[in-house]
């Protein structure tokens, strides 16, 4: 999964690809990389983001949604929003990716009506705040499997189909460092509830905080995070570095499957 940021403020990429055009060339490169399916957002997610109005994320990715549709790879629309999940879904995405987890009430049953994909993510607090306070926690990975059962259950409630939905521990969304790491080594927990599990580990601040390197020379640092994801049972990688992530996913996964079969 190929990150798209449209917004000024994102911790990455802000700003670079906030045009219409500067957006449509870079997910031209991404789908030429290897990404098989992009992510595109219009409101910052990142630790201390202030949110965005509906008409200003609205302004931001429908022109973009619009352009790319029946590019090759499904879109995704990466909001808390029902409003703009639903105009996404109706411009042509086919995932919504909700970090909130089914926060807004009606983003269920959006998802529902369209026949849409559904990602869940766990996360404490908002991003404006979501790292400051006590972030201690007894069993982080228990925490996280049961918030994500539990809204799983509310998703195929409202009528979205299981096999639609995909599970994100929200690495960096109210964590610590050693939660983090806790998370990606524990995969497998998450994995357990029956859904693909996505991992969202590039570029992070946990990265940084361990090797002391900078968001733009994170990047095997990410490979390294990424493997280990797979190897404990991540399906799918939300990245900003397609080519050099395809061929760490593809490595990771083949000796994970050597693996299991050495097991068998």
């Amino acid at each position: 999964m190929g990150v798209l940021n449209v917004t000024p403020d994102s911790f990455s990429d802000g700003g670079r690809f906030t045009t219409r055009d500067a957006a449509l060339r870079r997910a031209a490169r991404m789908i030429r990389e290897g990404a098989e399916m992009l992510d595109i957002g219009g409101e910052s997610t990142r630790p201390g983001a202030a949110p965005v109005s509906v008409e200003a994320e609205l302004a931001r990715v429908i022109p973009v949604i619009e352009a790319l549709a029946g590019c090759g790879v499904p879109l995704s629309i990466d909001t808390m929003k029902a409003a703009v999940a639903e105009a996404a879904l109706a411009a042509g995405a086919s995932v919504v990716n909700d970090i909130s987890a089914l926060d807004d009430p009606l983003m269920a049953k959006v998802v529902a009506e369209a026949g849409a994909g559904l990602v869940l993510m766990h996360m404490r607090g908002r991003p404006a705040d979501m790292q400051r306070g006590d972030l201690s926690s007894p069993d982080i990975v228990e925490e996280v499997r049961q918030h994500l059962a539990q809204r799983l259950a509310r998703a195929v409630e409202a009528g979205v189909d299981v096999e639609a939905v995909v599970l994100d521990p929200g690495i960096g969304f109210g964590k610590t460092v050693a939660q983090n790491m806790a998370l990606i080594a524990r995969l497998d927990a998450l994995a357990a509830l029956g859904r693909p599990v996505l991992l969202g580990a590039s570029r992070k601040s946990f990265l940084g905080a361990l090797t002391g390197q900078p968001v733009e020379a994170r990047a095997f640092a990410t490979a390294a995070a990424c493997a280990c994801g797979v190897m404990r049972g991540a399906q799918i990688l939300r990245v900003h570095d397609i080519a050099e992530l395809r061929d760490v996913a593809r490595i990771s996964q083949a000796i994970a499957e050597a693996m299991r079969g050495d097991r068998d």
